[in-house]
């Protein structure tokens, strides 16, 4: 018997429990395979980016998110329209387009138009045929200095908040702490009605007084 007050001793051994067991003993294996289909597919897809279609810039959903940017599933018909770009030929030239998806607001729609504009200029549009290039097409030298792109497509800018900055003076450090206004102040509006009845109590016993001498 064990000694102290100890856990007794109570191992269910008969339950096959090797057959529940899981491992990852191919962890590094699995890594290796994963990179080196990354590295195939950057290989096969070659000039276009690895991290495959421009996506728009949209808000989260719901009140508590709402104020924070991430990329959206697709463009709409209006950005694209806006920029000047065929819905059919966006999808030749990298560019995720969601029919579904519609715009709130005109910020949102100007803010995608510029996005598609910037990809536009920055673009290097390979020709179907290099001895008969079409308009917009690169040239030669452009193509000859073509590199992949291995980071994401225009990635989202956080942007810096700046918050307004107060210099402490002298005579601010004689005021009352903060926590004690605020406890006070808690105080007064809790018990507004009883001081104002000991006030209004106060005035008319002084008023009595008054009246009898």
């Amino acid at each position: 018997m064990p000694k102290h007050n100890n856990v007794i001793p109570n191992s269910h051994f008969h339950k096959d429990w090797e057959r529940f067991v899981k491992t990852w003993f191919d962890q590094p294996g699995k890594k290796k395979s994963r990179r080196d289909a990354r590295a195939a597919k950057a290989a096969r897809i070659f000039p276009r980016p690895v991290s495959g279609l421009l996506r728009p810039q949209v808000q989260c959903p719901t009140f508590k998110y709402n104020s924070r940017s991430r990329l959206g599933r697709g463009f709409t018909l209006a950005e694209l329209q806006g920029a000047g770009i065929q819905p059919r030929e966006a999808k030749n030239i990298g560019i995720s387009v969601d029919r579904r998806r519609f715009n709130k607001s005109n910020e949102s729609l100007q803010r995608n138009i510029r996005r598609l504009k910037e990809y536009r200029a920055k673009l290097v549009l390979f020709p179907k045929k290099l001895n008969k290039p079409k308009k917009g097409d690169a040239s030669a030298e452009d193509i000859a200095k073509v590199t992949q792109l291995k980071t994401a497509i225009l990635p989202l800018k956080k942007p810096k908040v700046q918050h307004e900055t107060y210099v402490i003076k002298k005579e601010d450090r004689n005021l009352v702490p903060a926590y004690e206004a605020l406890r006070q102040a808690r105080s007064d509006a809790r018990n507004l009605g009883r001081i104002k009845k000991r006030l209004a109590d106060k005035a008319a016993a002084a008023q009595s007084t008054g009246g009898k001498k």
